[in-house]
């Protein structure tokens, strides 16, 4: 009974309380739009890297590693000998290493040397390959393959000449061996995306002429140069995958005793971990914002059943005169609230939906963060309940008054 009164008392003031199940359906929505963008995030950060096991390079911390050698950011501290690569490529544990050379850039993009294998074994978002959209791989000396983000930004295509630059904050080029885009990666959401990728002879190449960070006085002729052994001195990290999962921390162990020259071995997803908890703490303030979201919709909620009090005083006096009991009325009122927060919370749930559904494939291609569509997880059910419960709570000031009122008040006629 108290049920219908409530429904017919709501469908009678439609307009007043669809735009209320409208500003709790919003509020919803991007509370849970947010969590999603959160843990998919999160997911996609993870994902940055797998399939590779360990990481290796010079002896500094595990962060600044997982940094330089996956993100692009800072230097290492010093490089790896190629004869410390060759032993550790020869160890029985080790599937497959790819070697990875950094320190030049091409238009405060960085260049990355490595051989054909890392197009192979490079995995991101739980195992997926890098797909050459546009061209082809490193099939020259002078190929170079381009991220997503240095194709859009630079406008670049296949075929466009590339000159890369000494380091990278230098005013000096490496213009008398220009490379050419052989292919561009399509976009990925990781770091690639912003690489200019070479071979790792190429790097040894497009140094031939220099010594001690500065160019010598001779040019040698290009022809010369393909015919040179290219093999470098150094590198500066290794993406190790091992043969077996239960020799992982036993190699890591031996590479971090390494007797030749200090070495440090990172498991990518713990470094990964790591990383998070320092930039992930933007996280927490997105969902406090996304939650006063939510207590703004219920507390505006909250002020339309104030305001509703004064033109229903007579209503309510008319209840009361025919038996209805005080506790009817405060019923009446919370019972109103958590129909309005309910179908608020399940028209934002399918907000959050058709928002997913649209916005995937763009957020994909334009962020590298894949939004997932799945049932509602347990912890948006809790999410709908507790806004359902916050404001049958948010009511109930109001509908306290509302019982408190007297027949004799109620049935007051005012001039």
């Amino acid at each position: 009974m108290i049920l219908r009164l409530a429904t017919q008392s709501l469908l009678a003031r439609a307009l007043t309380v669809s735009m209320t199940v409208l500003a709790i359906a919003l509020s919803v929505a991007l509370y849970l739009g947010v969590e999603k963008l959160r843990t998919s995030a999160r997911a996609s950060f993870a994902d940055t890297i797998a399939g590779t096991d360990l990481i290796v390079g010079a002896r500094s911390g595990s962060v600044q590693l997982l940094l330089y050698s996956v993100f692009r950011i800072g230097n290492a501290t010093n490089n790896v000998t190629w004869e410390s690569y060759r032993d550790i490529a020869a160890r029985p544990e080790v599937d497959w290493i790819v070697p990875i050379s950094l320190g030049d850039s091409h238009r405060q993009f960085r260049v990355m040397g490595t051989t054909p294998a890392f197009f192979e074994h490079y995995k991101y978002r739980g195992g997926r390959s890098l797909d050459i959209g546009d061209g082809h791989g490193l099939d020259d000396l002078y190929d170079a393959v381009i991220g997503a983000d240095v194709a859009a930004t630079l406008d670049y295509t296949v075929g466009d000449p590339i000159v890369v630059s000494h380091g990278l904050a230098s005013f000096t080029s490496h213009d008398d061996q220009p490379f050419r885009v052989a292919g561009i990666i399509a976009k990925t959401g990781t770091p690639i995306d912003r690489t200019v990728i070479v071979s790792l002879e190429a790097i040894e190449a497009i140094h031939v002429d220099w010594q001690g960070g500065a160019k010598s006085g001779q040019t040698t002729p290009v022809e010369v140069i393909r015919d040179m052994d290219l093999e470098p001195a150094a590198i500066t990290a290794a993406l190790v995958g091992v043969q077996s999962r239960l020799q992982i921390f036993g190699l890591q162990r031996w590479i971090n005793q390494y007797p030749e020259e200090p070495l440090l071995a990172i498991l990518p997803g713990v470094a990964l971990q790591e990383l998070w908890q320092i930039v992930g703490v933007a996280e927490t303030a997105l969902i406090g914002v996304s939650a006063m979201v939510v207590v703004t919709a219920l507390v505006g909620m909250m002020a339309m059943i104030f305001a509703s009090l004064n033109e229903r005083r007579r209503e309510m006096a008319i209840w009361r005169a025919m038996g209805a009991r005080p506790s009817t009325i405060l019923a009446l009122l919370v019972i109103e609230a958590m129909l309005m927060a309910a179908v608020g919370a399940a028209l934002g749930l399918g907000l959050l939906y058709i928002g997913l559904i649209v916005g995937q494939p763009w957020v994909d291609a334009a962020f590298g963060i894949w939004l997932p569509i799945e049932p509602p997880t347990l912890r948006d059910l809790w999410v709908l309940g507790i806004v359902i419960g916050a404001a049958a709570l948010a009511s109930l000031l109001p509908a306290i008054r509302a019982y408190r009122l007297s027949l004799a008040d109620g049935m007051m006629v005012r001039i």
